[in-house]
Order: C-alpha cells, then sequence, then structure tokens
C-alpha cells in the first residue's frame, strides 16, 4: 500500500499471512519444504511460522503434514461481516433469484481471482458448493471477466499473467491474449457470458455493479444450467433484469 514506510510494517505478519496463503484447494495438506517453496520463505522460518499457527489453533501437524483448521475462518468471516457490500446487495439477490428461479451472486477481484461476497442460491448448478468467501478464477468466469474489463489493460494482463491458464473443461480459453479479446468484448457490450468455460453444464451471465461515480465496484452474475438456452437466448431472456438490479443497487453504491 502506497504512503506505508516499510520499517512500519511487520515482518513476521506478513511471512505468517504468506504461509496461510499456500495452502489452497489443490495443496490443503503440505509439508515444511512445501510450504517453503510455495511461500519463497527458508525452511526454518517456514517451520516456525507454520509452528506458531498450529500453537494458535490455526493449523493442525500430524508430525510431517500441516492442514489449516476451521479457526482460520474466522479471519475471512470478520472481512465480510465487516464490509457493508455484502449486507446491501443481498436484499437484490434474494429477489433476483426469486423472481428468476436461478442462482445469484456479488464478487469482487482479489488479483486474478473473483472471491464471493453475497449469493442467493435457488438450485446447485455447480458440483463444487459456491457460498461468500468461495474462490474461482477470474479469467474464465463472467464475473471475472466484468471485473478484469473494468481494469487498465496492462493491469488487467498482468493479473491473467500470474499463473498458467488451466483448461478447467475443454472449452476454456487458456491463450491469453485470446482472454484479454474477451474481455476488451466485455468492456465493450458491459456484460460477459460465458459457456461451460468454468465446468461443463454450466453457463453464466455477469454485469459490473457500478457506484454512483460510474466505478466498478463489484459483479452481479446469474448461473445457468446449459438447458436453461443457448448464450444468446440467456442474453435477451436474463440481461434486462441484471441491467435493473444494477440500475437500483447503484443507487445506494457511494
Amino acid at each position: 500500500m502506497s504512503g506505508i514506510s516499510q520499517r512500519d510494517t511487520m515482518g513476521g505478519l506478513a511471512k505468517g499471512l504468506s504461509v496461510i496463503e499456500t495452502f489452497t484447494a489443490e495443496r490443503p495438506r503440505q509439508s515444511i519444504a512445501e510450504v517453503a517453496t510455495a511461500s519463497g520463505l527458508d525452511r526454518a522460518t517456514a517451520r516456525r511460522c507454520l509452528l506458531t499457527l498450529a500453537h494458535l489453533g490455526y493449523a493442525d501437524y500430524d508430525g510431517k503434514f500441516f492442514t489449516l483448521t476451521p479457526r482460520v475462518l474466522r479471519l475471512g468471516t470478520a472481512c465480510l461481516a465487516a464490509m457493508p457490500l455484502p449486507h446491501m446487495v443481498q436484499p437484490w439477490l434474494d429477489r433476483l433469484s426469486e423472481e428468476l428461479g436461478e442462482s445469484s451472486s456479488v464478487s469482487i477481484l482479489d488479483e486474478d481471482e473473483i472471491v464471493y461476497v453475497a449469493r442467493a442460491a435457488q438450485r446447485k448448478v455447480m458440483s463444487i458448493a459456491l457460498m461468500p468467501g468461495s474462490r474461482l478464477p477470474a479469467y474464465c468466469t463472467s464475473m471475472g471477466r466484468v471485473l478484469l474489463a473494468a481494469l487498465p489493460e496492462p493491469e488487467a494482463m498482468r493479473r491473467l499473467l500470474l499463473k498458467p491458464l488451466a483448461a478447467r473443461t475443454e472449452l476454456t480459453l487458456t491463450d491469453p491474449e485470446a482472454v484479454m479479446a474477451e474481455v476488451r468484448a466485455t468492456r465493450a457490450r458491459a456484460y460477459a457470458v460465458i459457456d461451460q468455460e468454468v465446468e461443463l453444464g454450466l453457463r453464466s451471465i455477469a454485469v459490473p455493479l457500478l457506484n454512483a461515480r460510474g466505478g466498478t465496484v463489484a459483479a452481479l452474475n446469474l448461473g445457468l444450467p446449459v438447458h436453461a438456452g443457448d448464450a444468446e437466448t440467456m442474453v435477451s431472456r436474463y440481461l434486462p433484469a441484471l441491467t435493473r438490479v444494477q440500475g437500483e443497487i447503484r443507487k445506494i453504491l457511494r
């Protein structure tokens, strides 16, 4: 963050947080050596951080491997509880989902991922359970492309290049230039459509949530099963409701 001197920061806390961030859905159980490699810390520092987390109840240790405990959720839950956005948008999500009979969500951008901050589920449209705090890649999600489209192009590309773009299905765009072309198209039409790039059988449509000054602060989407219609039908059927809610929420976002 600009304006904060490095001498005013706590290195130990920064290292501990970097250790926590190495645990992902793909790496839920790690050794000291694995955490050291993933975090860029030396082995001794990684060990001290992990043992401190275990001592404080944020991690379990079986003598070889560490796993995070549910206590870590306190950190994310406290953040979501302190954010006004989820509380502001939830009534609109509930009404939208009830009106359309489909699941709706709001997310924000965190580097190259979207983070769900509010959700109203009518049916399960993905194999994984989505809830506030859930994360998905930005490059292959409708909300992600809407949020990337709000960034200056060099910054959007930087985020796309943070890690290799994995093919989640055979329809996933994995070439950064191809994704960036879709981001540009999203910016031009002011909405994004994803056709089974995240998971087979799932389509989604998203619009930006704008504040009173026209800045994008979040994204709103509907997740739909493929039998709800093709992408063109989805736009004609659901985009008017999304843009209506977008306009209503804009009046309260300062």
